[in-house]
């Protein structure tokens, strides 16, 4: 990840509408899911300096995958609970978990295929494994350049993945459909040379309020109003 990007991270994460809207939805599913005695162990994958684990630890005990070094030099707030390691056969818990989270990691990954599996193998026997990965190639911006993305999913692509790693598909939902038209007004600009490559900045804070609440609307009334397509895809799959 850009250097600039990692210092501002942990601004981003806890005042930026979008980060704060994802974990909002995250926790969501998560308070549906939830049994009586939470999930136990809980595995956050690309968890930066642990910057949601006060939220997952009301549903278990969360602990973290980081192999970017910068991004544990924060606060160091979740130190002893993030490994600095790949995710991948070098990780090695000695453990299994209730729970999976990969939130806006799985496709910084090159062998995404593998990645699952390997998740799938942590996971205990009715456990869970929650996703969140941009969404469609079309939508592809010098954002996801910054962010040394592989690729882009679709549900069909995701589900296909999930499903050859042998996970049960439960949810498959897009989200952030609002961004969609501002992603494809920002790839024409770049298209035509008009906008530098640079990380992102929190807005505003009117239209910062005002997309947080745009996008809680969104989420709140799902099922109920036309949705195709979104920049962002969540998929909640479990242990097959």
């Amino acid at each position: 990840m850009d250097e600039g990007y990692t210092k501002e991270y942990r601004l981003l994460h806890e005042s930026h509408f979008w980060w704060r809207a994802r974990e909002d939805f995250v926790e969501d599913i998560l308070r549906s899911l939830a049994r009586e005695q939470g999930f136990g162990p809980i595995l956050d994958v690309g968890c930066g300096d642990g910057l949601g684990f006060d939220v997952w630890r009301r549903y278990g005990e969360p602990e973290g995958v980081e192999p970017d070094a910068g991004a544990l030099s924060c606060l160091g707030r979740s130190k002893g609970l993030v490994h600095q390691v790949p995710f991948g056969p070098a990780f090695s818990p000695g453990k299994r978990y209730g729970l999976i989270l990969m939130l806006d990691s799985l496709e910084h990954m090159p062998d995404s295929g593998a990645v699952l599996g390997r998740a799938r193998e942590l996971l205990v026997a009715d456990g869970w494994l929650l996703i969140t990965v941009p969404a469609f190639l079309w939508l592809w911006t010098s954002h996801d350049d910054l962010n040394e993305h592989v690729t882009r999913f679709t549900k069909q692509t995701l589900r296909a993945e999930l499903e050859a790693a042998g996970f049960q598909v439960a949810t498959l939902r897009y989200f952030y459909q609002w961004l969609v038209p501002c992603k494809l007004a920002a790839r024409a600009r770049e298209h035509l040379g008009k906008r530098a490559t640079r990380p992102p900045s929190l807005p505003p804070r009117w239209l910062n309020r005002l997309a947080y609440g745009l996008s809680r609307l969104e989420w709140s009334t799902y099922g109920r109003t036309f949705q195709m397509c979104g920049s962002s895809l969540l998929a909640l799959a479990r242990h097959g």
